[in-house]
């Protein structure tokens, strides 16, 4: 973050006041924070919300999740710099760069056409070159990878899908919303001996996971 980006202000309020006032504690997922201009990713005209702790709507229905929500999520997987990262719902690629900032190498998986494409487009701007992007059924998960340290998933289900729970490693961590429409809980899931361990972290709000099925 720069000084002399407009959105410095707001940004460096984000980080002191929304994410370490409220419990993001984790250095390196501040520091994540402090690296993806948010800005770039949320739709035109509505830059000067950004770094607002709000969701902003982007294309195709769907949603750029609040900061906090971001961190939150991020900070539950308990990253490190080698891990291999699995992503289900790449949206407008804001939260890839995020784990990419923390992770060896992130594969994200987006449905919809237009917000793959975007999101790629954002995300070689900026840089990034260990995070692929694919274009598919996320609930599907990424078999030809896996098995994966850590998976996070960006769009609620009442369940995990089993192909994602597959391909997650022994002992790794699974962050999802889980739960129907309206209201979610926020869970972190730990592979122990192939069964979950799961804790409710918070109540949450996310777009439905679409599945090809459906």
């Amino acid at each position: 973050m720069e000084g002399s980006d407009p959105f410095a202000k707001d940004w460096e309020r984000m980080l002191r006041k929304q994410l370490a006032g409220r419990g993001i504690n984790c250095p390196r997922v501040l520091s994540a924070m402090g690296q993806v201009p948010r800005h770039q990713f949320v739709a035109e005209g509505q830059q000067h919300l950004a770094y607002q702790d709000q969701a902003l709507a982007i294309d195709c229905g769907q949603t750029i999740s609040q900061p906090y929500i971001v961190a939150s999520m991020s900070q539950a997987l308990e990253l490190s710099a080698d891990h291999l990262v699995l992503e289900i719902g790449t949206g407008s690629g804001y939260q890839a760069g995020v784990l990419a900032e923390l992770a060896a190498r992130v594969i994200t998986i987006e449905r919809h056409g237009s917000l793959h494409e975007a999101a790629a487009g954002r995300l070689a701007g900026l840089g990034y070159e260990n995070i692929t992007l694919l274009l598919g059924d996320g609930s599907r998960g990424y078999p030809e990878e896996a098995p994966y340290e850590r998976i996070m998933i960006t769009a609620a289900g009442r369940n995990v899908p089993g192909p994602i729970w597959e391909q997650l490693a022994e002992g790794g961590i699974l962050v999802a919303p889980l739960g129907g429409e309206g209201v979610q809980q926020l869970t972190r899931i730990v592979k122990r001996q192939g069964k979950p361990v799961s804790e409710v972290l918070m109540d949450c709000r996310f777009v439905p996971l679409v599945t090809d099925a459906e």
